[in-house]
């Protein structure tokens, strides 16, 4: 069961998504057209709803006013004192009311009105008498070009000698195709033709008109001077007349015309995790990711021998500048604004530049698998767009991002311990020395009082606690050097998590959304164009 035509309002609606979406990726001379006929059929659908406009197009010769007057029953195309040769256009109506706007609109400035329709449907029609479409003067060409383009309903009319003419076919009635439902084939002077070459010809122009790619449109033979015919074409005319839908299946027609000369853009790809989180990882490597975990991992270790160390030797590590305040991501001074707050790492080295833009070109192309080269084009220019921005985007989200700088607890309690036994050491030491001068300036000796029982038995304690001072803060310095390295990789960890976190934010909202945005505009065309031209 095929499904049910798209209504007039829908094909508007889909064209109209294509013009707005396809700007840039359709070619403008088509975009520009179908912009003309979204203007085009606005306008003629709020001029005189009521009235039918039937063009009677034909070729030099072909007798269309002769036909139009045995229409009408009289000689408007030529008792018109103005109007002595067919080189403007010549509206007759019946029931004037109402469409003098619609001509206007139309710039049919020549108009007769009649009494009587010759349909008893017809009361509402306005018959176009139009100029040659092969006039020598460009100016009659142009009407008959512009005015096919904005009647309800053509009529065709060929004589027998010129009716297979390529002028006629070729750049007017083929390019009007979709307009089969609302056009007439009218095949005039057939009274010059006997029985047998009439079939023929008849045939043959079928044929003609099948191959123009209307074969649906009717072909009727006619008499203009004997009236052979001319009933058979009122009636055609007034069932025309009669419908409802002529005027929205023309202008139906013309968007499937419009829409028909636009190429499908496909529908991407949906947008995978996978991919994402690739691109964020190779654009994180390129922006310094890696570098700043590291720098977060090396500030603990360094701060952490500061405080955990034996310190007598530890104030050394002071000396050496801190990874992180090193990279302009140190404890912030007082008043500093994050919201334009930049690292001191240096500038994207060419071989970073290239692994961002490489990553962001290869996400775009995935991405955009599946979609017609103008429209990968135009994700590709909205990428470049966010590479240029990128580098100083991503500094500042490194920069805002909190890093997990803080200090460990237990840093606290080891310096205390280190201290006490620093300060047990330096008892130790000068009581030593206090011993052994002590006497050399006639004063008397340190008792040295020693271990008198155990496997230490006979060691001065004062000896006893220089080495342990010197062994507690040994241990304790390894213990704290192996402790901290086990945390400065867990905070290594979190840094990262953190500013792949911040990485992908930015990569989110200026690459992954720009893009994705660009090639769901394709598959909004895709969808439309098939509304459009169905």
């Amino acid at each position: 069961m095929s499904a049910a035509k798209p209504s007039l309002d829908e094909r508007i609606a889909a064209l109209r998504t294509v013009t707005e979406a396809g700007a840039g990726r359709i070619p403008s001379e088509v975009l520009d057209d179908a912009r003309a006929l979204l203007t085009q059929t606005e306008a003629r659908r709020s001029r005189s709803p009521e009235h039918t406009v039937v063009g009677v197009f034909g070729a030099t010769g072909s007798g269309k006013s002769s036909l139009v007057n045995a229409l009408v029953g009289d000689e408007v195309a030529v008792a018109h004192v103005r109007r002595p040769t067919t080189s403007q256009a010549l509206a007759v109506t019946w029931e004037a009311a109402g469409a003098s706007e619609l001509l206007d609109w139309l710039e049919v400035r020549e108009r007769v009105e009649r009494s009587t329709p010759f349909d008893s449907r017809a009361s509402k029609l306005v018959l176009v008498d139009l100029p040659d479409v092969d006039s020598v003067e460009a100016s009659n060409r142009a009407v008959a070009e512009r005015l096919a383009g904005q009647v309800d309903a053509l009529i065709w009319v060929v004589d027998p000698q010129k009716y297979a003419d390529d002028v006629l076919h070729a750049q007017f009635i083929a390019p009007h195709a979709k307009h089969a439902a609302v056009t007439l084939v009218v095949l005039n002077q057939v009274d010059l033709l006997s029985a047998d070459d009439r079939a023929a010809v008849v045939t043959s122009l079928q044929t003609i008109v099948e191959r123009d790619g209307l074969p649906r449109a009717r072909v009727l033979p006619v008499s203009a001077r004997t009236g052979e015919g001319v009933d058979a074409l009122r009636q055609a005319i007034g069932d025309l007349a009669a419908s409802k839908a002529v005027r929205d299946a023309r202008l139906s027609a013309d968007v499937q015309t419009i829409a028909a000369r636009i190429d499908d853009p496909g529908s991407p790809q949906k947008v995978s995790a996978k991919s994402t989180a690739r691109l964020r990882d190779e654009v994180g490597t390129a922006a310094g990711v890696d570098i700043v975990a590291s720098a977060v991992a090396r500030s603990y270790r360094k701060r952490s021998g500061q405080a955990t160390g034996w310190p007598l030797v530890s104030w050394i590590g002071r000396l050496r500048a801190d990874p992180l305040t090193r990279l302009g991501l140190g404890p912030k001074r007082r008043g500093d604004d994050p919201d334009v707050h930049r690292t001191s790492m240096p500038l994207l080295s060419a071989g970073a530049q290239a692994r961002m833009s490489m990553a962001v070109r290869t996400f775009t192309d995935e991405a955009g698998a599946g979609v017609s080269a103008p429209w990968r084009a135009a994700a590709r220019t909205t990428a470049e767009h966010a590479l240029g921005t990128l580098p100083a985007t991503l500094d500042l989200a490194i920069a805002r991002t909190p890093l997990p700088a803080k200090g460990s607890w237990w840093w606290v309690l080891v310096g205390i311990v280190q201290w006490i036994a620093t300060i047990a050491g330096l008892g130790g030491a000068l009581w030593l020395v206090g011993a052994a001068l002590l006497p050399t300036f006639g004063l008397p000796a340190f008792p040295l009082p020693a271990v008198d029982e155990g496997p230490l038995t006979g060691w001065a304690i004062p000896t006893l606690l220089l080495i342990a001072a010197v062994l507690v803060g040994i241990v304790l310095g390894l213990l704290s050097a192996a402790l901290s390295a086990v945390a400065a990789a867990g905070r290594r960890r979190r840094a990262r998590r953190r500013l792949l976190t911040a990485v992908t934010e930015v990569v989110q909202r200026d690459v992954v959304t720009p893009v994705a945005t660009a090639l769901e505009q394709a598959r909004a065309v895709s969808a439309a164009l098939q509304i459009a031209q169905r």
